[in-house]
């Protein structure tokens, strides 16, 4: 064997010796890093579990509880005898937490929510649409949730008790799945009322209304509430609503409700007192739809076909306050059709101009023209300006020439030299085309002259007509004054449209009315002076208007802010507000014109275009005034109307395209006012009025402490003033 030379063996050793020494000295770097390793994992978890143990353990804890808003139940409403029109019931909701949900695999919340689907007996994908987010991809108008998306959504309302007490039973089975009784609204319907356009209807907070309501500190609303869209429930819905309380619902990971944590109760809606009679209410109810129906069945002289009769209103007002009794409207809807929420198809129905839009309140939405239950203020008109007095006489000729076109009676009609009171009686238009024709020759026969004085436009609007009444209900119409201004501002804003139709070849109404509009519609002829003041042409009234200014006839010149509302009460009984009535003007009008003109009004019924339906009726014993109109519209078939008031009360009906005034709506009012005042035959039975004591308490129904509703006090000391 080879020797290897000395000092590459003394070489080798040298590197042998380090390397074992650095082996060593890793290993024990090694070590040192574990122990610091474990003694800061030991640190740390002491720091989480003892010196922090207390708040993670609460934040753990919180988290596992869930915070439900509890809808509180919404005030009551009740008509002057403490009857409810629109109360509360409980309705089994089951609902569904978004935020838990979408924690859940895809496969495993579709089949979630086809359980749900299977129990509650509706198809998976109606459950399915009702948990999308308004505005979502695939989310459908009318079902989707339009609140907010961390509040539990309702995907099954009015579900039986025996299915909301399976699914509690079954949590396991049904995460993020909460069942609980809610409050929602009924409808009792007392003597049959619907009265669904005075009442109004709730729908789900928008997201919108939410933010809102946060900006201005609003705590009464919530993602979960409900709001007045219409009617009472609108206009009152900051008493009705209540405030909300809150519920803790403990859940496990996986959503599962484990049980309940606590309550904090909200407080109940106060109760609208309203001054709706539903006796009232009733018969004015089933009397519009019995004249609608009698005249879609009754054969037009003039087109030769039954009537179309596509709607109705009718108002009853007390007469010294402005107070509504009753208001009726045709076509309706149930107003229950939204509790639980409403499908697409009904929406559209309500919506739809085929169903004759039945969402449409004609008492105080629609506006028709006046035919002659306008006479009465062009009388006052006339009289005020100077230029006529009561004793003046004019023809009631059977026409009335205007340049190349003779205005007619009714009938064609005629006579002789009448004044004002007998042109009232017999409802004579060539009487009152004079007037209109002489005002427009003495202050306005400059066609151009806007600002022309015109003071059967004067009387009109200081009677309220063209102006929104005031009434405490939301969307009234203001009607329309179709003046010198208002032709103008319609011409500027419709002269394109017609005369690019007037250039089209053709000689019909329409191509005619174009071309003579392109070129002159901004002139106020006489043609629309005489028009205006038998209440025909472009002027439009709603069945309010026109009851309330027959009011102001009847009370000596005041004109009333209508009010349905009568007082806000507690849920404890205690009277929060009274709504006062509210005196909107004292119109300028000598007492004698209206004297005179009540006493017109009388003759009307007694021997006039309303006494045939009067026949027997106790005249002497309820004073009924009245004046019938027919309307005419072109292309349409006459619009009936009958205005009229006692002492106590105005009655105002209408029936578009459904015949002449006391023809048709006649018979109707006269059961109003046997109603009214009990009237039997010829005899009138004062016990068997609708309204004890014939005319509305003064005072507010009895709130009594074991929560019943009692009618106001009659015992001594305690009678209506």
């Amino acid at each position: 064997m080879a020797m290897l030379p000395l000092d590459r063996l003394r070489d080798a050793g040298k590197k042998r010796v380090p390397t074992y020494t650095k082996g060593r000295l890793r290993l024990g770097v090694i070590q040192v890093l574990v122990i610091t390793l474990f003694l800061t994992l030991f640190g740390r978890l002491w720091y989480l579990q003892v010196f922090s143990g207390d708040e993670y353990t609460a934040k753990a804890a919180d988290q596992s509880v869930r915070d439900i808003v509890v809808q509180p139940a919404r005030g009551l409403i009740v008509d002057d005898m403490g009857r409810p029109l629109v109360a509360n019931r409980t309705s089994w909701v089951v609902t569904v937490d978004r935020t838990l949900l979408q924690k859940l695999e895809g496969r495993t919340q579709k089949r979630l929510l086809q359980r749900i689907a299977d129990s509650v007996d509706k198809p998976y994908e109606s459950i399915r649409a009702h948990i999308r987010i308004c505005g979502e991809p695939k989310s459908q108008a009318g079902v989707c949730w339009n609140g907010s998306p961390y509040q539990p959504v309702p995907v099954a309302k009015d579900i039986p008790q025996q299915t909301a007490l399976m699914i509690m039973e079954q949590n396991e089975d049904f995460p993020a799945v909460i069942v609980e009784a809610q409050s929602v609204r009924a409808y009792p319907a007392p003597y049959g009322i619907n009265a669904a356009h005075l009442l109004g209807y709730l729908s789900p907070i928008t997201e919108s209304e939410m933010e809102r309501a946060e900006e201005d500190g609003d705590e009464s609303v919530h993602g979960a509430s409900v709001v007045g869209r219409a009617g009472l429930e609108k206009e009152y819905d900051e008493y009705l609503r209540g405030f909300p309380g809150y519920k803790q619902v403990a859940v496990d990971s996986m959503g599962r409700v484990l049980g309940d944590s606590g309550e904090i109760e909200g407080q109940v809606g106060d109760t609208l007192v309203t001054s709706i009679d539903s006796r009232v209410q009733a018969v004015v109810e089933q009397q519009l739809a019995q004249t609608i129906k009698t005249a879609r069945a009754t054969v037009d002289t003039v087109t030769g076909r039954p009537y179309v009769a596509d709607s109705g209103a009718a108002v009853v007002m007390e007469a010294d306050t402005g107070r509504i009794v009753a208001m009726a409207s045709q076509p309706t809807y149930e107003p229950d059709v939204w509790v639980g929420g409403i499908g697409p198809d009904e929406l559209e129905r309500l919506y739809s101009e085929e169903a004759g839009t039945p969402l449409l309140s004609r008492a105080t939405q629609g506006q028709f023209a006046p035919g002659s239950t306008w006479k009465p203020f062009m009388t006052a008109g006339a009289l005020r300006d100077g230029t006529y007095t009561q004793s003046s006489y004019l023809d009631c000729s059977s026409g009335f020439q205007v340049g190349n076109r003779v205005f007619k009676n009714y009938e064609s009609g005629a006579y002789g030299s009448i004044g004002f009171q007998k042109a009232l009686e017999v409802s004579c238009n060539t009487f009152f085309y004079r007037i209109g024709y002489n005002f427009w020759q003495k202050y306005g026969s400059d066609e151009t002259d806007v600002d022309a004085k015109d003071p059967l436009v004067e009387i009109a609007k200081t009677f309220g007509f063209g102006s929104e009444t005031g009434i405490d209900l939301p969307g009234e119409a203001s009607g329309r004054i179709a003046d010198r201004k208002w032709k103008l501002a319609y011409y500027e804003s419709m002269k394109d449209y017609y005369c690019e139709v007037g250039e089209e070849p053709g000689d019909d109404f329409l191509h005619r009315f174009a071309r003579e509009f392109c070129i002159e519609g901004y002139a106020y002829r006489a043609g629309d002076a005489v028009n205006f003041s038998i209440g025909q042409g472009d002027t439009l009234v709603t069945p309010l208007q026109l009851a309330r200014g027959y009011a102001a006839i009847a009370n000596g010149g005041t004109l009333y802010e209508p009010r349905v509302g009568k007082a806000i009460v507690s849920p404890e009984g205690e009277v929060i507000e009274e709504i006062e009535p509210s005196v909107q003007a004292e119109l300028d009008i000598p007492g004698g014109d209206l004297d005179f003109i009540d006493e017109a009004l009388q003759n009307v019924s007694r021997t006039g275009t309303m006494a045939w339906r009067l026949v027997d009726f106790p005249l002497d014993a309820v004073t009924l005034r009245a004046k019938t109109g027919s309307a005419e519209v072109y292309g349409k078939q006459s619009t009936s109307w009958v205005a009229s008031y006692t002492k106590d009360y105005v009655v105002v009906m209408m029936v578009s395209q459904g015949g002449t005034g006391s023809g048709t709506s006649g018979p109707a009012i006269r059961t109003i006012y046997e109603t009214l005042y009990g009237i039997d035959g010829d005899k009138v039975r004062s016990e068997d009025s609708a309204i004890p004591g014939v005319v509305p308490p003064t005072r507010l129904p009895v709130f009594a402490e074991d929560g019943s509703i009692l009618p106001p006090s009659t015992k001594p000391g305690g009678d209506e003033e």
